[in-house]
């Protein structure tokens, strides 16, 4: 069977219909036999199963056996506010799991466009996803083609295409049939959904819609890729699996011991209940995730939309970006930078529209351009439109005329279209009175053409020296990234008819250079992330000499880099590409499959690696990323759903704020685990101690869970809101392979439970002076209120007195919070009897804050002696 770019119109109007389009009837009927022409999404998980899957960690199962056994005990309260906890984690997962859901919903809304088709013999316009196959597209410059479809009419049509093969090129389409197999790319008579009408117009007859699209087809395949683990989730996996074997493990010693040393059964498993529930961080997956979604809130701010919570604090990882070029290092407008007239070149600002020269040079511009810009909006090839803001900084708009007037004042009379063979565009009007045609193009292509030479004392002939200077200087514009047109002119009679026999006898008026230049914040961004110790790399499908002058101009091709393109990368072997890896800091002319070799290339050296794109090719390369990060003004649905990150501007900053973001999360959690685990160990220490000694047990159930869940969550998450340190950027990136407990980190979790632990051992000897009851209250409040202190000093590795006690006025008000919980506790009698503790003087008071406070006095008066030794040395 013929594929639709192969069939003739006539087969093609008796399977879809026929030229004028369906009947309403008709195509509602067709929308439900087709579809919706939607992307679809496959495998989404039901709320139910997500709630469910918050309880598959080995931790929150042995919470549920601690739960169990305090019912078994007769230990009610003990039950019900553990199961209270494991339910309210479970329900903040899934709450956060379905609103990530909603905002990708969100953005795929913003995206589906509309659509003009013709419906009942007359033009309307339609909401795209009610496009069903047979329907007529009218297409015309600036329309996203909402569809597949073949082309039954056919002006002048071009077409973007790069969202789905990459190539930024407009493509010229034709309405004619194609004998054979044929690529994608070489499909001259189709349109694809998702492809961006520059030029021209057309009928299109819809062929396929929804998942039956080439982008469906793309989706589709995306739906099936795996989703990776961030390092701080294998880390946190890795901790929680073995923390709960040492939990097991060291319950059932002490269980066994107090049997042995002669205790009850029941007061045996209490016991060992109590270790259970100090040991675990109950609180850490929630601290965890409200922390992340904390820092998602900044970046929305900052621009930078994550779609996966878990993908905050890989950002603080990453050490290799690969960037697109166009949009995102560059303002995606192209800019005329310099203009070349009566031999020297000048900025455009600089022509005046008195003079004779200049005025022919920018008529010229104005008039024979296709493009037009109204309400802000740019319609046409984006060369063109450049120009006429080239014109609109010039005479133009100095005297108060805009590109309509002139044009309304000289109509156009005849046109020769620019055409991928001849390479320069010719139009005719009557200039003061006088036929003039007007010619821009290639350079080299319109020397050969040119007799005369326009200076600003007049015309004369163009000698040989005038032409090498004018290819001399082409040929440093092309050097320097620059795209360069030629304008010539010829005075001719009014009823000469445009030909390309007649297109000779030239006047050289000028050139004009232009680029897409860099955006004004890509340098900083650049310097930043070199300053990260992440490498930054340009991946683009502009040719090689552009992209090198780009990537030179902010700062990430350096003097001895490389500069590669898609065919010179093909011929490398794995072993090849690996030694030069670190020198190539330019892609250009690439393939989807060149950007996936590229980040593979990169991760095999162990790299954490995010890679930008924006169309369908790339979603395979943005799963493929640690981090995929998606263009949200020009990516496609596919480009989004397969990234991590959408960037809202498209600017290449954003990463760079969003990497210090995420870096700051990381420290945050880290700095927040800290103060969890290492007040958690303090309960464990005193709880073995006890055991060991053949002491009572010195903390309840309910004591270890209020302090858990209260009075500990409240400055952890004063923790997680502590503010960003640009600072943080002069790090190195951090290695993903260390794990959580680094040596430093835990000589410093392991010090500081030890003082906290033996505060609250002091406290418990001196209440046992009075009574069992009274010693487990005095060491719970001890405990307690210790770690509220500890709370100011894990929130950074520096003494309270640098960063302030109010710079964070969070933990200011977590500490008040936590200390009235404490005293409501000590001191409301219903309170004393749902905690179990027992009253308290006035002297056991002033001895609990004493002792409470000594490990985070002692800890920052070594913090201080540290920094003025350091200031001392500098």
């Amino acid at each position: 069977m013929k594929e639709v770019y192969q069939q003739s119109k006539q087969e093609l109007f008796e399977q879809y219909g026929g030229p004028q389009g369906h009947t309403g009837e008709k195509a509602a009927g067709l929308l439900q036999k087709y579809g919706e022409n939607v992307l679809e999404e496959t495998g989404r998980k039901s709320i139910f199963r997500i709630f469910l899957e918050q309880f598959a960690d080995m931790l929150v199962v042995i919470l549920m056996i601690a739960a169990a056994v305090s019912m078994l005990s007769g230990n009610g309260e003990s039950t019900l506010v553990i199961f209270a906890v494991l339910v309210l984690n479970a329900v903040l997962g899934t709450v956060q799991y379905v609103k990530a859901e909603k905002s990708l919903n969100s953005l795929r809304e913003l995206s589906a466009p509309g659509a003009k088709v013709l419906r009942d013999g007359r033009k309307m316009e339609i909401p795209a996803k009610e496009i069903v196959p047979g329907d007529v597209l009218l297409l015309e410059a600036g329309d996203m083609a909402a569809a597949d479809g073949r082309i039954i009419e056919n002006y002048s049509l071009q077409v973007n295409e790069s969202s789905l093969t990459g190539e930024s090129v407009n493509v010229n389409k034709k309405d004619v049939e194609i004998a054979g197999e044929a690529a994608l790319g070489d499909r001259s008579n189709m349109v694809f959904s998702g492809s961006l009408v520059t030029y021209g117009r057309a009928r299109v007859l819809v062929t396929a819609t929804g998942m039956h699209t080439e982008m469906g087809r793309i989706a589709a395949l995306m739906n099936n890729t795996k989703e990776k683990k961030t390092p701080l989730q294998i880390s946190l996996d890795d901790f929680s699996r073995k923390l709960a074997i040492l939990i097991m493990g060291i319950s059932a010693v002490v269980f066994g011991l107090r049997l042995h040393q002669g205790e009850p059964v029941p007061d045996a498993m209490m016991f060992a209940v109590a270790l259970a529930v100090a040991a675990i961080p109950e609180a850490l997956g929630s601290i965890v995730t409200i922390v992340q979604a904390m820092g998602t809130g900044k970046m929305a701010a900052d621009h930078a939309i994550i779609k996966d919570l878990k993908a905050v604090e890989s950002l603080g990882c990453v050490s290799v970006i690969c960037s697109d070029k166009t949009g995102t290092l560059t303002q995606n407008r192209m800019t005329v930078t310099e203009v070349y007239l009566d031999g020297r070149c000048m900025a455009p600002e600089k022509l005046e529209l008195s003079s004779p020269l200049h005025r022919q040079f920018l008529y010229n511009a104005i008039l024979n351009n296709d493009a037009s810009i109204s309400g802000g909006k740019e319609i046409g090839d984006p060369t063109e439109t450049c120009l006429l803001y080239m014109a609109r900084k010039a005479g133009p708009a100095k005297d108060g005329i805009k590109e309509e007037e002139i044009r309304s004042m000289m109509p156009r009379m005849d046109e020769i279209p620019f055409d991928s063979d001849r390479k320069f565009m010719s139009s005719k009007y009557r200039v003061n009175g006088i036929s003039t045609v007007f010619i821009k193009g290639a350079v080299d292509v319109l020397l050969d053409r040119i007799d005369y030479i326009a200076e600003g004392e007049g015309i004369r002939s163009i000698e040989k020296a005038d032409k090498e200077k004018i290819l001399r200087q082409n040929q440093i514009f092309s050097e320097n990234g620059l795209r360069v047109l030629a304008f010539v002119y010829r005075e001719c009679q009014e009823n000469d008819v445009l030909s390309a026999e007649s297109e000779y006898g030239y006047v050289f008026t000028g050139m004009a250079a232009m680029i897409d230049p860099p955006r004004e914040e890509s340098v900083k961004a650049v310097s930043d992330a070199v300053s990260a110790g992440i490498k930054p790399v340009m991946i683009t499908g502009d040719h090689k000499v552009t992209a090198a002058a780009i990537a030179e101009q902010i700062g990430i091709y350096q003097k001895g880099d490389l500069a590669v393109t898609g065919q010179e990368l093909d011929r490398m072997s794995d072993e090849e590409l690996d030694q030069k890896l670190d020198r190539i800091s330019v892609y250009a002319r690439v393939s989807p499959e060149n950007k996936i070799r590229i980040v593979e290339a990169w991760q095999r050296k162990g790299h954490i690696t995010a890679m930008t794109g924006d169309g369908v090719n790339d979603a395979p390369a943005l799963k493929k990323a640690d981090i995929g990060v998606a263009m949200g003004m020009t990516g496609t649905e596919v480009s989004k759903d397969a990234s991590a990150m959408i960037l809202a501007d498209d600017n290449f900053a954003t990463i760079i704020k969003a990497v210090l973001n995420g870096r700051n999360v990381y420290r945050n959690i880290m700095n927040a685990i800290r103060f969890l685990l290492s007040g958690n160990l303090a309960a464990i220490l005193v709880v073995l101690y006890c055991s060991f000694m053949a002491l009572d047990t010195p903390f309840e159930p309910v004591h270890l869970l209020f302090i858990n869940l209260l009075t500990d969550s409240l400055p952890a998450l004063a923790i997680g809101m502590e503010p960003s340190d640009p600072a943080l950027l002069k790090n190195k990136p951090r290695n993903p392979k260390k794990g959580m407990f680094t040596k430093d980190f835990t000589i410093k979790l392991s010090g500081y439970g030890l003082l906290i632990a033996a505060a609250t051992q002091m406290a418990y000897a001196q209440g046992m002076s009075v009574s069992s009851a009274t010693a487990s209250t005095m060491a719970f409040a001890t405990l307690t209120l210790a770690r509220l202190f500890h709370g100011f000093t894990c929130r950074s590795d520096f003494s309270i007195f640098r960063i302030g006690l109010r710079s964070n006025r969070w933990s200011l008000a977590a500490f008040a919070a936590g200390v009235f919980l404490l005293a409501a506790v000590l001191w409301i009698p219903c309170m004393q009897g749902l905690f179990l503790v027992e009253p308290l003087g006035a002297m056991q008071v002033c001895s609990i804050v004493c002792l409470a406070s000594v490990p985070t006095a002692l800890i920052q008066i070594c913090r201080v002696i540290k920094e003025q030794a350091e200031e001392k040395t500098r």
